[in-house]
């Protein structure tokens, strides 16, 4: 069977494990089922926007064409550095798409997907934001009402955590298993200043997630669909936004949203 298509990131249901979907124009394929399944994807030599649907050479941040990256709301500088938010000062490129994205309630959280990290989501977005890193476990850090506010205590914890995932790493599912992030969370907690203290999460629930897999490669080797004329293997797993197949190639989705392919399974 084969489906044809322009897609963007998969969309995922909190399960144990969890649960992918592929969305292909309108459609969309259940990625668990295919577990363990031989499957292929090839580019068809177009790149749709996936904010105005028009043609494009080159994809901006994760399936944008140029006019849209510089204008839309969603590429805001904000968006990967929520310390610069300017929102709950009145100025955005859409305000009204601040009101309801950047004027909420937002989440600093402590994540495990290689090593012990930092990151800032809408709570809306819990545990979405988590899955889509590939995180084994996550636990609230801080609440604030706004992403200005988590976007100051992201850099205050960026002294003590990274911000980064080593996908290596997490793809190859090696976990630092020995982080207890309660108890890190409460010793991190400790060392920062009193104006931060006081949006401390109390609830300190750790929220353990599972993803669909068979086995685990020991390395992997990131494909590139504009480089390869085909992508394909048998489907071992699904971790974060990526498809790991038994040959040791794992693709990352959600780099190519708006891109024309074939699936074939």
């Amino acid at each position: 069977m084969e489906y044809r298509g322009v897609i963007s990131k998969m969309l995922t249901e909190f399960a144990s494990p969890v649960q992918y979907y592929l969305p292909v124009n309108d459609g969309r394929i259940n990625m668990n089922e295919l577990l363990n399944s031989q499957i292929s994807i090839s580019w068809l030599n177009e790149i749709h926007c996936l904010n105005c649907g028009k043609l494009t050479k080159k994809s901006f941040a994760q399936g944008n064409c140029y006019p849209c990256f510089i204008s839309i709301p969603e590429t805001e500088d904000c968006v990967l550095r929520p310390e610069l938010c300017k929102a709950h000062e009145g100025i955005a490129r859409d305000m009204e798409w601040a009101t309801k994205h950047c004027l909420q309630d937002h989440f600093v959280y402590l994540a495990l997907s290689s090593a012990l990290k930092v990151g800032v989501t809408r709570k809306s977005q819990i545990p979405t934001r988590w899955i889509d890193q590939g995180a084994s476990k996550a636990i609230k850090f801080a609440q604030t009402p706004n992403r200005y506010i988590a976007g100051l205590i992201e850099v205050e914890l960026k002294k003590h955590l990274t911000d980064k995932t080593n996908w290596r790493h997490m793809l190859t599912n090696k976990i630092a298993e020995d982080t207890d992030i309660m108890v890190q969370k409460m010793h991190i907690a400790s060392l920062l200043p009193f104006e931060i203290q006081q949006y401390v999460c109390l609830d300190n629930t750790v929220t353990d997630i599972e993803y669909p897999n068979i086995s685990y490669p020991i390395k992997v080797t990131s494909m590139d669909l504009e480089k390869e004329a085909q992508i394909t293997g048998r489907l071992t797993a699904i971790k974060g936004q990526y498809l790991i197949l038994d040959n040791e190639k794992v693709i990352n989705i959600r780099k190519y949203g708006g891109y024309l392919v074939a699936v074939s399974i």
